[in-house]
């Protein structure tokens, strides 16, 4: 082996290493950002005359593009190898030397790909969830696909922050999801959720495509100054770790949204084939060519994932009317408008004035995006929510319809289509599309929670309890499934077993206090349950008229649950959205007043 350290002093180190290259049975060029920039004239030269004589090995040390003239041959990545000798990469590497100097063909070693282990934070809230370990194998075991991976699967991986600052975190995992979501509104193409893509972000992509059964990973990087700003992305086949596509991208800040347009673009056309003008129409569908509009969103998307609370909200609010002054025509950002008004009026509003307010809000912000924006499914879905504060029923169905046509593949979108369609038209439905939501995004509680609840609808309890294992599996944290898991165990006769799992959602919440009521009239303690619902009466108001009516209706009291859910529909409870599907209202199903109450609702 030679290399130009070895040459002498006084040797004419130019014809040196020319009587080296001309010697050489294989040469090994190590391709850097310094050897495809300005100071690598000498290696680009001697590579040259490598290829001529057909002795040229390349290796990628760096994620860089090789020079015009070099990107035929398939470059070797030692990106991110630290002189492991048992690393794949390298022993591939090894073996190309080899079959070079012998000319003895070899039956490579498949390489694998791997990637720096970057510290990530995982986000945990608006029902993103982080992977979690089941009895030493691992919550991905136990939900891992079945069956193979279609070519077109892909999982956009949440991009690494380089910027040194935790701070910046929002920015890189904001730029991953807004490439995942354009890339799901285009057809042909299998795009993998975020809260699982999340669950795996600190895997290598092999063992991330195994996880989520996604033929391809997107990863990558990002480093953030206030000069500039640098991209990384690759897309990787996952069985083998093979780059399919890589592109480093070194721009002024402003031009985020063309760096993640081209990515987009990109990856759509190395998986499906050249885009279209409606396809890249799509990619760029409710966006905005301002990046600080951009980043003021992504801000407010970040601080919803990590807090529900009254404040929260209003900085959403607040940071969304920044993004929409910056650019009036941005729908994205009154979407988020949207949704913040409506947490505001169904968690923290304390008035029926407040309550109309914050949604008359909610609603303006939900109809300008889906003016300035009429494909785009998450500002129909926004409406929806609205028109279930409402009680309006027609239109919650409607644009529910509407969202999921126009979003097929948005987690968050089907997810209310499987609590909504769930409620409004058939709990098989509702499941339907929970185990939709399950194949699209594996690592997602949310969707075992709806399954839970809509089995429960089907009066199929011990599925039911089935759905909430594997929720509480996957997200301990998420309390109300304990909640479902109750009343399947109460409605199955087990109530000790049930009040268990009540007293898992938290003595905090009312919903304990609420569903402990609904025991206690369920196992005949007329008493008690009456004892109950006084002392949360005065301490809730009307607010749960419904979960009153719940109680009645278990104590065979009809005309005090009717007046419950009267005074229900005059505080416009959306509880009342399960009227049809409620196996707690099963006692009182067949009074003629039920039927008048669903039709005085509008109810499909």
């Amino acid at each position: 082996m030679w290399w130009d350290a070895h040459i002498g002093g006084g040797t004419n180190w130019r014809r040196d290493i020319e009587e080296h290259l001309d010697a050489a049975k294989c040469v090994i060029v190590a391709w850097t950002k310094r050897s495809v920039g300005l100071e690598g004239e000498f290696v680009r030269d001697e590579a040259g005359q490598a290829k001529k004589r057909g002795t040229y090995l390349p290796v990628r040390f760096e994620a860089v593009d090789l020079p015009l003239g070099f990107r035929e041959v398939q470059a070797i990545s030692l990106t991110g190898w630290h002189g492991d000798r048992a690393d794949p990469h390298f022993r591939a590497l090894a073996d190309a030397v080899r079959e070079r100097i012998t000319g003895e063909h070899l039956e490579y070693f498949p390489v694998r790909h791997t990637q720096p282990q970057v510290s990530r934070r995982a986000v945990i809230g608006g029902g993103a969830v982080a992977a979690v370990t089941i009895g030493g194998i691992g919550a991905w075991y136990f939900f891992k696909p079945t069956a193979a991976a279609a070519s077109t699967t892909i999982a956009v991986l949440p991009f690494a922050n380089l910027s040194g600052d935790p701070a910046q975190a929002y920015f890189s995992d904001g730029i991953a999801d807004e490439i995942r979501s354009a890339l799901a509104r285009l057809g042909g193409l299998t795009v993998i959720g975020s809260t699982s893509s999340e669950a795996v972000r600190n895997d290598d992509a092999e063992t991330a495509a195994r996880k989520l059964g996604a033929a391809n990973i997107l990863t990558g990087n990002v480093r953030r100054s206030p000069s500039t700003i640098r991209v990384t992305a690759e897309l990787i086949e996952g069985s083998t770790g093979v780059d399919r596509w890589t592109q480093n991208y070194d721009r002024a800040p402003g031009d985020t949204i063309k760096i993640q347009t081209d990515i987009a673009q990109n990856v759509a056309s190395a998986l499906r084939g050249a885009l279209g003008l409606s396809a890249r129409a799509a990619i760029t569908l409710g966006g905005t060519a301002d990046s600080i509009a951009q980043d003021l969103v992504l801000q407010s998307r970040k601080l919803g994932q990590a807090a529900n609370t009254a404040e929260s909200l209003r900085r959403r609010i607040a940071l969304a009317d920044l993004a929409i002054a910056r650019d009036p025509n941005y729908a994205d950002g009154y979407v988020e408008k949207a949704n913040a008004h409506s947490g505001l009026s169904i968690n923290f509003a304390t008035t029926s004035a407040e309550v109309a307010d914050q949604l008359a809000q909610a609603d303006a912000a939900a109809r300008k995006a889906v003016a300035l924006a009429p494909r785009l499914g998450a500002a129909h879905a926004a409406l929806a929510s609205v028109a279930l504060s409402r009680i309006d029923f027609p239109r919650l169905l409607r644009e529910t319809r509407v969202s999921l046509a126009l979003s097929p593949q948005d987690p968050d979108v089907i997810a209310l289509a499987s609590r909504n369609l769930g409620w409004l038209t058939s709990a098989e439905e509702g499941m339907r599309l929970a185990d939709g939501g399950i194949a699209l995004d594996p690592l997602n509680a949310r969707f075992y929670r709806y399954k839970c609840e809509a089995l429960n609808y089907l009066r199929r309890y011990s599925q039911a309890l089935e759905a909430g294992r594997k929720a509480l599996a996957l997200s301990p944290e998420l309390r109300s499934v304990h909640g479902f898991m109750g009343d399947a165990l109460l409605l199955l006769g087990r109530a000790a077993e049930a009040k268990t799992e009540y007293q898992a959602i938290g003595l905090d919440s009312p919903f304990y206090w609420l569903r402990l009521a609904l025991l206690t009239a369920r196992t005949g303690d007329r008493a008690g349950a009456e004892r109950r619902i006084a002392q949360l009466r005065q301490q809730l108001g009307a607010t749960y008229s419904c979960e009153f009516g719940q109680i009645y209706a278990q104590l065979g009291d009809d005309n005090r649950a009717f007046a419950e859910l009267n005074n229900a529909i005059a505080a416009k409870d959306p509880g009342l959205a399960l009227l049809k599907v409620d196996p707690f209202f099963d006692p009182i199903r067949s009074d003629p007043r039920y039927a008048a109450l669903l039709r005085s609702l509008h109810f499909p």
